[in-house]
C-alpha cells in the first residue's frame, strides 16, 4: 500500500479515530474517549467499521493500525535460533537499543537518525496519506539483535523509492541474521509497489559496503568529506538497489 494512495475511510470519525492510532500507537477504547469528542458508542461502531476493512486491529481491547505482515520465519545457524518478523510496538525499547549499539560504532549515521526519531515520536509503524515506515525485527528469545527498516518518502515525486536501514548487533554478526531481514525488507518493499530501495554510509563502513554489494546493491554516487567522525572528514557513499 503506497503512502501516496489515498486512505478512503468514508467517514470523518473514522479518519479521525484511524490518525490517532495512527499518531500514537497502540490504544485502548478509554484513550479514544478520552482524546477525542465523539460518542463512546459511535467510536466502538466505527473501530468496527475500520477493523472489518483492514485499517485496524483489535486484541484484547488493544487497538493498533493493521498491517498484512504477520508472518514469523525461524531460522537456525550453527547454534544461533532467531526468529525474523514483523516489528510490534512493544519491540520499541529493545529495537531502538539495537539500532543505537550498531550506531554507537560510528559507521551507520542513517541508522542513528531512524533510532532517534522512533524514540521520539514512541511509535515504530507509520501508515498515513504522507508516510509509510515499516520494520522488521530478527530476536534471540526475546532480546531483539537486528532490524531492517523501509520508510517511503513524503514527496509525491519520489513515491517509487525508498529509504532503508539494516544492521545487526555485533554479537550476532556472521549467522546469516543481515541477509535474512535484507530479503524480508526488500520482499515487503516490492509488494508495496517500491522500485527503488537507497542506503547511505559512510565509506569508513567498508563492511556495510561490501554486504550491500553482495546483495545486488551498487554505488550511485560519493560525496566528499560528508561526514565528519572522531575529528576526520569520511566520504558518504550513496548506494541503492532496483527491485
Amino acid at each position: 500500500m503506497n503512502v501516496q494512495r489515498d486512505l478512503e475511510f468514508g467517514h470523518a470519525d473514522r479518519r479521525q479515530i484511524y490518525d490517532y492510532v495512527e499518531r500514537n500507537g497502540a490504544s485502548r477504547f478509554e484513550d479514544l474517549e478520552s482524546a477525542l469528542r465523539l460518542d463512546p458508542r459511535g467510536i466502538r461502531h466505527h473501530v468496527a467499521i475500520l477493523r472489518r476493512d483492514g485499517y485496524l486491529t483489535v486484541e484484547d481491547g488493544v487497538i493498533q493500525v493493521a498491517f498484512d505482515d504477520t508472518v514469523a520465519e525461524e531460522h537456525r545457524d550453527g547454534d544461533v535460533e532467531f526468529v525474523v518478523r514483523p516489528a510490534r510496538q512493544a519491540d520499541l525499547t529493545g529495537l531502538v537499543g539495537a539500532i543505537r549499539q550498531v550506531a554507537s560504532e560510528g559507521a551507520y549515521i542513517e541508522a542513528e537518525s531512524v533510532a532517534d526519531v522512533i524514540d521520539h515520536e514512541e511509535v515504530l509503524l507509520r501508515h498515513n496519506d504522507l508516510e509509510e515506515r515499516m520494520f522488521f525485527v530478527a530476536t534471540v528469545g526475546d532480546d531483539v539483535v537486528g532490524w531492517v527498516h523501509v520508510a517511503g518518502p513524503e514527496l509525491e515525486k519520489l513515491a517509487h523509492t525508498a529509504e532503508l536501514t539494516v544492521g545487526v548487533i555485533e554479537t550476532y554478526r556472521t549467522h546469516g541474521i543481515g541477509s535474512h531481514l535484507l530479503e524480508r525488507g526488500l520482499e515487503w518493499a516490492a509488494a508495496h509497489d517500491y522500485e527503488k530501495i537507497y542506503n547511505s554510509v559512510p565509506a569508513s563502513n567498508q563492511d556495510a559496503i561490501e554486504f550491500l554489494k553482495a546483495n545486488g546493491w551498487e554505488v550511485e554516487a560519493t560525496r566528499a568529506d560528508h561526514y565528519q567522525l572522531d575529528d576526520q572528514y569520511v566520504d558518504e557513499v550513496m548506494m541503492a538497489v532496483r527491485l
